[in-house]
């Protein structure tokens, strides 16, 4: 009797993990898309937050300090701020703004992510927090000669 309701509870949990979970994700090309044609850093930031005004602590950044291949740089990030959104932005391409990420509560921010980055630059993490101050972290980096066709 034992193993069969073991076994029930096991395909029980099998079902449950597969049942999708509500989730809500504010689309930030729809109702910000100024953001998406910003070209620096700061006019990105402005259009999505309303300042650029940060606090440099809180995100761990790691991406190398040169990238031979200029089309996928690897960038993982890192933090245990509780937050609202994560913005990625880089001042290479036309475009400053990467991605931005919708986090619900009690989230994890730890991303492993590869970006395009046409010539050496900075790459800027934003943490918008659920205190509602913004945290930051950078990464000057190098790529090496080729940009995307490396």
């Amino acid at each position: 009797m034992q193993r069969r309701k073991f076994l029930s509870l096991g395909a029980l949990a099998a079902v449950v993990a597969f049942v999708p979970a509500n989730v809500s994700a504010e689309d930030y090309r729809t109702t910000k898309p100024e953001t998406w044609q910003a070209h620096s850093v700061n006019d990105a930031m402005m259009k999505l937050y309303g300042t650029t005004t940060t606090i440099e602590k809180g995100i761990k950044l790691v991406a190398p300090d040169v990238a031979a291949n200029g089309g996928a740089i690897p960038v993982d990030i890192k933090s245990d701020i509780p937050a609202k959104s994560v913005a990625i932005f880089q001042d290479a391409n036309p475009e400053a703004t990467v991605g931005v990420y919708t986090m619900s509560e009690d989230a994890i921010i730890d991303y492993s992510i590869k970006i395009k980055m046409k010539k050496s630059g900075t790459i800027t993490v934003v943490v918008e927090g659920t205190d509602g101050k913004f945290y930051s972290a950078k990464k000057t980096l190098d790529v090496a000669l080729g940009g995307c066709e490396g």
